[in-house]
This record gives C-alpha cells, structure tokens and sequence, in this order.
C-alpha cells in the first residue's frame, strides 16, 4: 500500500471529491473537514484493504479500481463503481469487521480516519460539526438501503431456485 499524508483543505482537493457522488450534498466546509481526516491508499492486486475481525477506524471511498469483498474466505461481492463506500459498518456499529476487502487490479481509495474526529474539535460551533456528522451518517444510510434492496433482491432469487430444485426432486 502507498499512502499520503493527511489532505490539505484546498479548492483542487474539493473540487476532487465534488466528482464523488455520495459528496455531493456536502458544503465546500464540510468537505474541508474531511480533507483533513483523510488520506489517498493505492493498492495493488490482491492487496488487502480491510481485514475481517480487525477494529481499524477506517472508511473507504473507492476512487479507481476495484474490490472484492469476502467473508469466510468465501466471495460475497464486488464494488467497482467511482465513490462507492465501503468500511461503513464498522463505524456504525462500531463491532469488529464482518468481511476482508482485497483489491482487484491497481485500486485508489479515499481512506478517512474516523478516530481522528478530536481533529475537528475547536473548529466551527457545535451544529456545525453534528451538521457533517449527520450528512456522513445520512450517506451511510443511503448506502447500505440500497445494498439492503439488492440483497433482498438475491435471497427471492436463492428461494425461488431453492424451491425449483425442491419440485424438480
């Protein structure tokens, strides 16, 4: 893995993560605090991004590239879509990681550092600050409804081919 240094808070590196589209509601403000809990990670094939069971503080924002997500050494998905999130889950529910990430050929992430809050801390008043907490949660939310829906989606399909097999025995 290659990593930056923390970002900087400045306009090519906002206007860079306004082509993310799970940014896109945020204010230029916001996107500067979390500039400044951020880091680019390039990783590369078959490299390993999260780890499951591990508790890093991590969250992921697919720049480039691909990845393969496995739980139990068994394949349980791929995200190859620019500003995808992933990592999430952990910071929600703050358990332990439920599957590992591996990158599938070279693969850039935004890699936010969600331990480093304290770094917001004096910074702006206190509605600002639940302000960006929120937007960040809201996005989560959106996120994983949305995985949720195509989950669903595969389990009617798994029953469907289960009962199938059950009338064809």
């Amino acid at each position: 893995m290659i990593e930056s240094k923390y970002l900087k808070e400045n306009i090519e590196n906002i206007q860079k993560l306004m082509g993310i589209p799970a940014l896109k509601n945020f204010e230029t403000k916001s996107l500067g605090k979390l500039l400044r809990l951020s880091k680019i990670r390039q990783y590369e094939h078959g490299e390993r991004i999260i780890t499951e069971g591990d508790l890093d503080p991590w969250l992921y924002f697919l720049l480039s590239g691909k990845i393969r997500i496995a739980k139990a050494s068994v394949d349980i998905g791929n995200i190859d879509r620019k500003g995808e999130i992933f990592g999430e889950m952990r910071i929600i529910d703050s358990l332990s990681r439920s599957a590992s990430v591996y990158a599938v050929g070279k693969t850039i992430c935004l890699a936010v550092d969600t331990s480093a809050k304290e770094r917001l801390a004096g910074e702006g008043t206190r509605d600002e600050k639940l302000d960006f907490l929120l937007l960040l949660y809201r996005i989560f939310a959106e996120y994983m409804s949305i995985r949720l829906r195509l989950t669903n989606d595969e389990l009617i399909k798994a029953k469907k081919q289960v009962e199938k097999f059950k009338k064809s025995t």
